[in-house]
């Protein structure tokens, strides 16, 4: 028996496999990446150099690097960031759907979306979770099934769906949970929560940062317009 010749043709076996691998891989973020060119943000989220603010009577909460418009009945807590006194992400819900938002600073001729996603899907299969990829409203959207240990010690699946858009020197992140999470193709379920991420205005700012890093807002004055 020919052991040596046996192990090269074992080689090239896991060579080509790896290489259709490495081309189903290219195909899907290519489809992806096709997701997201399809999606514009004419309806929104919007940069605040695309809106007026003052055009309307709209309400709206100002946090500074983000402006909100809070709707009826929304329930808001903020992650607030307590040494410097800034918010790092914001929760909304509406009794059965909630969704967390983060801003983050991005590249304002390349979109760094990819890369997102790309370590999303990491951190998800790190810890043992699954992820599918659909066409969302907003672009490639991804959908998690986490393995979490509720207060009880027992064993359950958090799931959640993760908007991304990117805007010019920005990159929101919306993930959803509740019901919207668990019932994806309800649109009744996720309506609040896509209008509030379709109604978000980003204020970027001046000062430099690194792509990925956390854009901090401030704590928003109640009776701000």
């Amino acid at each position: 028996m020919d052991v040596g010749r046996t192990k090269d043709v074992d080689a090239e076996v896991d060579d080509v496999t790896e290489e259709l691998v490495g081309e189903s891989a290219g195909d899907e973020a290519a489809t992806w990446d096709a997701w997201d060119a399809a999606f514009d943000r004419e309806e929104g989220p919007f940069d605040v150099a695309e809106v007026d603010l003052d055009a309307d009577e709209v309400k709206r909460l100002d946090l500074g690097t983000l402006v909100i418009t809070p709707f009826d009945k929304m329930n808001l807590q903020l992650q607030v960031d307590k040494a410097k006194e800034k918010v790092q992400a914001l929760l909304i819900s509406d009794g059965t759907s909630a969704m967390e938002v983060a801003v983050f600073a991005g590249p304002t001729r390349s979109s760094m979306l990819g890369e997102i996603r790309e370590e999303i899907i990491k951190a998800t299969e790190e810890a043992d979770g699954k992820v599918e990829l659909v066409q969302g409203p907003f672009g490639a959207e991804l959908r998690r099934r986490l393995p979490v240990t509720t207060p009880d010690g027992k064993p359950a699946t958090h799931l959640s769906r993760t908007w991304l858009c990117q805007g010019p020197g920005w990159v929101l992140r919306g993930v959803v949970m509740g019901k919207a999470a668990l019932e994806p193709d309800n649109q009744d379920a996720d309506l609040a929560m896509w209008e509030f991420f379709t109604n978000l205005v980003v204020r970027r700012g001046p000062e430099p940062a690194v792509p990925g890093s956390v854009l901090l807002m401030e704590i928003p004055q109640l009776d701000e317009k």
